[in-house]
Protein backbone atom coordinates (compact mmCIF):
# COMPACT_ATOMS: atom_id res chain seq x y z
CA UNK A 1 0.00 0.00 0.00
CA UNK A 2 1.60 3.28 -0.81
CA UNK A 3 1.88 6.18 1.62
CA UNK A 4 0.03 9.20 0.93
CA UNK A 5 1.82 12.73 0.26
CA UNK A 6 -0.13 13.99 3.20
CA UNK A 7 0.94 11.56 5.27
CA UNK A 8 4.39 11.70 4.17
CA UNK A 9 4.70 15.54 5.24
CA UNK A 10 3.05 15.08 8.38
CA UNK A 11 5.68 12.54 9.65
CA UNK A 12 8.32 14.49 8.08
CA UNK A 13 6.68 17.35 10.26
CA UNK A 14 6.48 15.22 13.29
CA UNK A 15 10.86 14.19 12.94
CA UNK A 16 11.49 17.86 12.53
CA UNK A 17 9.67 18.46 15.92
CA UNK A 18 12.16 16.23 17.41
CA UNK A 19 14.91 18.53 17.07
CA UNK A 20 12.84 20.93 19.49
CA UNK A 21 14.08 18.50 22.09
CA UNK A 22 17.79 20.04 20.98
CA UNK A 23 17.04 24.21 21.50
CA UNK A 24 18.28 24.36 25.20
CA UNK A 25 16.65 27.25 27.14
CA UNK A 26 18.29 29.31 29.52
CA UNK A 27 15.99 28.44 32.51
CA UNK A 28 17.39 25.49 34.62
CA UNK A 29 14.73 22.84 35.78
CA UNK A 30 13.81 22.77 39.82
CA UNK A 31 16.38 20.32 40.54
CA UNK A 32 19.03 22.75 39.33
CA UNK A 33 20.61 19.52 37.29
CA UNK A 34 20.99 20.78 33.99
CA UNK A 35 18.79 23.65 31.71
CA UNK A 36 15.60 22.52 29.78
CA UNK A 37 14.89 22.61 26.29
CA UNK A 38 11.85 23.29 24.04
CA UNK A 39 9.98 20.22 24.03
CA UNK A 40 9.91 19.72 27.98
CA UNK A 41 8.89 23.48 28.53
CA UNK A 42 5.86 23.08 25.75
CA UNK A 43 5.02 20.12 27.58
CA UNK A 44 5.27 21.77 30.99
CA UNK A 45 2.75 24.75 29.88
CA UNK A 46 0.19 21.93 28.39
CA UNK A 47 -0.09 20.10 31.70
CA UNK A 48 0.02 23.83 33.66
CA UNK A 49 -2.80 24.66 30.97
CA UNK A 50 -4.83 21.15 31.31
CA UNK A 51 -4.65 21.90 35.73
CA UNK A 52 -4.71 25.75 35.80
CA UNK A 53 -7.51 26.55 32.91
CA UNK A 54 -9.31 27.37 35.37
CA UNK A 55 -7.73 30.32 36.66
CA UNK A 56 -7.87 32.21 33.49
CA UNK A 57 -9.29 35.70 33.64
CA UNK A 58 -12.05 34.97 30.56
CA UNK A 59 -13.68 31.59 29.54
CA UNK A 60 -10.86 29.70 27.26
CA UNK A 61 -11.25 27.38 24.52
CA UNK A 62 -8.73 24.68 26.77
CA UNK A 63 -8.40 22.36 23.82
CA UNK A 64 -6.72 25.30 21.54
CA UNK A 65 -5.09 27.00 24.09
CA UNK A 66 -3.04 23.38 25.02
CA UNK A 67 -2.37 23.27 21.12
CA UNK A 68 -1.38 26.63 21.57
CA UNK A 69 1.56 25.84 24.14
CA UNK A 70 2.82 22.78 22.19
CA UNK A 71 2.99 24.53 18.90
CA UNK A 72 4.03 28.15 20.34
CA UNK A 73 7.91 27.44 19.94
CA UNK A 74 8.18 25.50 16.97
CA UNK A 75 9.93 27.79 15.54
CA UNK A 76 12.95 28.08 17.55
CA UNK A 77 13.80 25.02 15.70
CA UNK A 78 15.49 27.47 13.39
CA UNK A 79 15.38 30.53 15.02
CA UNK A 80 16.73 29.71 18.02
CA UNK A 81 15.82 30.32 21.94
CA UNK A 82 16.12 34.15 22.53
CA UNK A 83 16.61 34.45 26.17
CA UNK A 84 14.06 36.45 27.70
CA UNK A 85 16.37 39.44 28.70
CA UNK A 86 18.81 39.34 25.90
CA UNK A 87 18.17 42.76 24.27
CA UNK A 88 20.13 42.45 21.04
CA UNK A 89 18.35 39.02 20.26
CA UNK A 90 15.21 40.61 20.25
CA UNK A 91 16.25 42.98 17.80
CA UNK A 92 16.22 40.03 15.29
CA UNK A 93 13.88 38.27 17.01
CA UNK A 94 11.02 38.58 14.52
CA UNK A 95 12.97 38.01 11.62
CA UNK A 96 14.43 35.04 12.44
CA UNK A 97 10.96 33.47 13.76
CA UNK A 98 8.96 34.59 10.58
CA UNK A 99 11.48 32.77 8.26
CA UNK A 100 11.50 29.87 10.60
CA UNK A 101 7.91 29.86 10.90
CA UNK A 102 6.87 29.85 7.02
CA UNK A 103 9.66 27.21 6.60
CA UNK A 104 8.40 24.69 9.59
CA UNK A 105 4.71 24.69 8.85
CA UNK A 106 5.12 24.71 4.85
CA UNK A 107 6.45 21.33 5.97
CA UNK A 108 2.96 20.17 6.75
CA UNK A 109 0.02 19.79 4.22
CA UNK A 110 -1.45 23.19 3.45
CA UNK A 111 -4.05 22.97 5.73
CA UNK A 112 -2.73 21.95 8.60
CA UNK A 113 0.25 24.16 7.86
CA UNK A 114 -1.76 27.32 7.77
CA UNK A 115 -3.69 26.64 10.73
CA UNK A 116 -0.85 25.89 13.44
CA UNK A 117 1.02 28.86 11.89
CA UNK A 118 -2.33 31.13 12.86
CA UNK A 119 -2.14 29.53 16.09
CA UNK A 120 1.37 30.81 16.55
CA UNK A 121 0.48 34.02 15.14
CA UNK A 122 -2.17 34.50 17.77
CA UNK A 123 0.06 33.72 19.94
CA UNK A 124 2.52 35.90 19.58
CA UNK A 125 -0.14 38.77 19.14
CA UNK A 126 -1.45 38.01 22.54
CA UNK A 127 -5.29 39.52 22.07
CA UNK A 128 -7.40 36.57 22.36
CA UNK A 129 -8.35 35.08 25.74
CA UNK A 130 -6.59 31.63 24.87
CA UNK A 131 -3.26 34.02 23.77
CA UNK A 132 -2.98 36.01 27.04
CA UNK A 133 -3.73 32.91 29.15
CA UNK A 134 -0.89 30.78 26.96
CA UNK A 135 1.57 33.85 27.20
CA UNK A 136 0.90 33.86 31.06
CA UNK A 137 1.71 30.44 31.36
CA UNK A 138 4.75 31.07 29.22
CA UNK A 139 5.58 34.03 31.77
CA UNK A 140 4.92 32.11 34.81
CA UNK A 141 6.78 28.95 34.05
CA UNK A 142 10.19 30.02 33.87
CA UNK A 143 9.40 32.18 37.07
CA UNK A 144 8.24 29.12 38.85
CA UNK A 145 11.58 26.88 37.71
CA UNK A 146 13.89 29.75 38.78
CA UNK A 147 12.44 30.21 42.11
CA UNK A 148 12.70 26.48 42.61
CA UNK A 149 16.17 26.05 41.40
CA UNK A 150 16.93 28.99 43.81
CA UNK A 151 17.16 31.93 41.44
CA UNK A 152 20.45 29.89 39.35
CA UNK A 153 19.30 31.53 35.87
CA UNK A 154 18.78 34.70 37.41
CA UNK A 155 22.05 34.85 39.02
CA UNK A 156 23.97 33.71 36.33
CA UNK A 157 23.15 36.57 33.94
CA UNK A 158 22.80 39.07 36.96
CA UNK A 159 19.03 39.85 35.72
CA UNK A 160 17.12 42.50 38.65
CA UNK A 161 13.81 42.32 39.63
CA UNK A 162 13.13 45.28 37.32
CA UNK A 163 13.90 43.38 34.46
CA UNK A 164 11.82 41.04 35.52
CA UNK A 165 8.74 42.93 36.54
CA UNK A 166 9.10 44.49 32.67
CA UNK A 167 8.75 41.11 31.35
CA UNK A 168 5.91 40.14 33.36
CA UNK A 169 3.99 43.48 32.93
CA UNK A 170 1.01 42.14 30.78
CA UNK A 171 1.29 38.79 32.53
CA UNK A 172 -1.76 39.55 34.92
CA UNK A 173 -3.94 39.80 31.08
CA UNK A 174 -4.41 36.22 31.19
CA UNK A 175 -4.85 35.66 34.81
CA UNK A 176 -4.95 38.02 37.44
CA UNK A 177 -4.67 34.72 40.35
CA UNK A 178 -1.23 33.24 38.50
CA UNK A 179 0.05 36.78 38.53
CA UNK A 180 -0.55 36.95 42.22
CA UNK A 181 1.23 33.79 42.15
CA UNK A 182 4.18 35.20 40.15
CA UNK A 183 4.53 38.24 41.90
CA UNK A 184 5.06 36.31 45.72
CA UNK A 185 7.93 34.12 43.94
CA UNK A 186 9.61 37.22 42.32
CA UNK A 187 9.20 39.57 45.80
CA UNK A 188 10.92 35.93 47.64
CA UNK A 189 13.99 36.27 45.22
CA UNK A 190 14.63 40.22 45.80
CA UNK A 191 14.53 39.58 49.49
CA UNK A 192 16.86 36.46 49.55
CA UNK A 193 19.14 38.28 46.98
CA UNK A 194 18.73 35.74 43.70
CA UNK A 195 17.45 38.90 41.94
CA UNK A 196 19.56 42.27 42.05
CA UNK A 197 17.60 45.25 43.19
CA UNK A 198 17.64 48.39 40.97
Amino acid sequence: MAISERLQKQMEFLLEMDKSKSVWRQTWLANAERKENDAEHSWHLAVMCLLLGEYANDSIDLLKTVAMVLFHDVIEIEAGDTYAYDEAGHGTKDARERAAAEHLYGILPEDQGEKLKALWEEFEAGETAEAKFARTLDRVQPLMLNDASGGRSWEEHGIAAEQVYRRNELTHTGSEQLWEYARTLIEKNVENGKLRRP
